[in-house]
């Protein structure tokens, strides 16, 4: 599946940028599209993927909370490029495809736990514009996964709302990421 980029396509060039298409090549079967966006601005490449390490050794959350916060953040922005690789990379991390797979119409999946409801309810919440986080769901989630866990999943949505405007507003789409999972990615 191709990209229709509103940002052109840059290669990636330098050592930095070889080193990045090295490493997606071997970790992802190809270089992700948004990396050819980012490769306009070096630094600000660096500095995303450098985050995005950071980001990777965060331990406070579940991982399937986690996973399934950032994709229905992705859905409710519309980064079909977002859930593609976030399904893809749920597969590699020995998740639940079932669970994943459901998530654009997590309200009429009957696979998830009332605590993934309420976890997928606040990244949508957090995703609106403006937000509409209640008192009432965040001591609800305080009381069901404790004060850092709350505050990794709050910083994963916002995390993931940067990533999918960016690349909904720069064109990235769907790269055919998920074709290699075993269940298909539920359309909302």
């Amino acid at each position: 599946m191709t990209s229709t980029f509103r940002i052109p396509r840059k290669e990636l060039t330098g050592l930095y940028g070889r080193a990045i298409a090295v490493y997606a090549r071997r970790a992802f079967g190809q270089v992700p599209d948004s990396a050819y966006v980012l490769a306009h601005h070096p630094r600000g490449m660096r500095a995303m993927f450098g985050l995005e390490r950071k980001v990777a050794r965060w331990r406070s959350l579940d991982p399937t909370l986690k996973t399934l916060a950032e994709m229905a953040t992705a859905a409710a922005v519309g980064c079909s490029w977002c859930l593609d690789f976030g399904y893809f990379l749920s597969r590699t991390e020995g998740l639940d495809p079932r669970k994943v797979s459901q998530v654009p119409r997590w309200r009429e999946a009957d696979v998830y736990t009332d605590l993934e409801r309420d976890v997928m309810a606040y990244a949508e919440a957090m995703t609106a514009t403006p937000p509409t986080v209640t008192d009432e769901m965040v001591s609800g989630l305080l009381a069901r996964l404790g004060a850092p866990a709350v505050v990794e999943l709050t910083q994963m949505v916002a995390i993931e709302n940067m990533r999918a405007r960016s690349y909904f507003a720069a064109g990235v789409q769907s790269q055919g990421y998920s074709d290699a999972c075993e269940v298909p990615l539920a359309s909302s």
